[in-house]
C-alpha cells in the first residue's frame, strides 16, 4: 500500500518521490524534524483527534491523519503544513484527498471536504474535494506503483522545486541538464546551463 503522504511527495516532483522511495534519501533535514518537532507539540481541543492510522486495501493506501476535527455533524481530516509563506499547493491537497478518500473508505461515508491547517499564520483552509482530486490520487497510486528502480523519472519542470530539494544532492539537476542535455528538454534546465 503507498503511504499517502507519498502522494504529497510525488505531486511535488516524481523524481524527488522515486529518490526517496528506491534510495531512501531524506536524511535529516531540518524541514523534516522541524515538521517532526512540529506535530509532536500540537495543541489539542476538546473535538479534536489526533494522529489515527487507517489503511484501505481497495484504495491502497494507508496512512496517519493528523487531525480529525469532530463538529458532531462531520468528521473533517486536518493535515498540518509548516508553510512558512502562508500557502499551500496542490501536492497538498493531493495528500488531503488521499486522507479524505480513506476516511471515507474506513466510516462508509462522504467526506467532501478536509482542512489544511497552516502553522505560519494559523489558519484553517477548508479544501472541497473534487472528482479532479479523487482522480488524481487515483492517477498516482497507479504510477507510483508502476515505478521501477530502473526507470528514473524526467527532471521536474519547474527548476525553483529543486533549490530547497532534500534529494537535490542525489538528483543533481544541474549536473543531469548539463551532461545530458535531451533530458532538459522542455523542463526549464535547459535555460540554466
Amino acid at each position: 500500500m503507498i503511504n499517502v503522504s507519498d502522494l504529497n511527495q510525488y505531486g511535488y516532483c516524481p523524481r524527488r518521490y522515486w529518490y526517496l522511495h528506491f534510495y531512501d534519501t531524506q536524511g535529516r533535514n531540518y524541514e523534516r524534524i522541524d515538521g517532526k518537532t512540529t506535530h509532536e507539540s500540537k495543541s489539542t481541543r476538546s473535538d479534536w483527534i489526533n494522529e489515527i492510522y487507517l489503511e484501505s486495501e481497495s484504495l491502497g493506501l494507508k496512512g496517519c491523519i493528523d487531525v480529525l476535527d469532530d463538529n458532531g455533524e462531520d468528521v473533517i481530516p486536518v493535515e498540518r503544513k509548516r508553510s512558512q509563506r502562508g500557502q499551500y499547493y496542490w501536492n497538498d491537497e493531493l495528500q488531503l484527498a488521499g486522507y479524505c478518500m480513506l476516511l471515507e473508505a474506513n466510516i462508509s461515508e462522504a467526506v467532501p471536504e478536509g482542512v489544511i491547517y497552516l502553522y505560519s499564520t494559523d489558519e484553517r483552509k477548508r479544501i472541497r474535494i473534487t472528482e479532479r482530486h479523487r482522480e488524481s490520487v487515483q492517477e498516482a497510486v497507479s504510477q507510483i506503483r508502476s515505478m521501477t528502480v530502473d526507470d528514473i523519472p524526467p527532471l521536474v519542470d519547474n527548476p525553483d522545486k529543486c533549490e530547497k530539494c532534500s534529494t537535490r544532492q542525489y538528483c543533481m539537476p544541474y549536473e543531469t541538464a548539463l551532461l545530458e542535455p535531451k533530458k532538459a528538454e522542455g523542463t526549464g534546465w535547459e535555460d540554466r546551463i
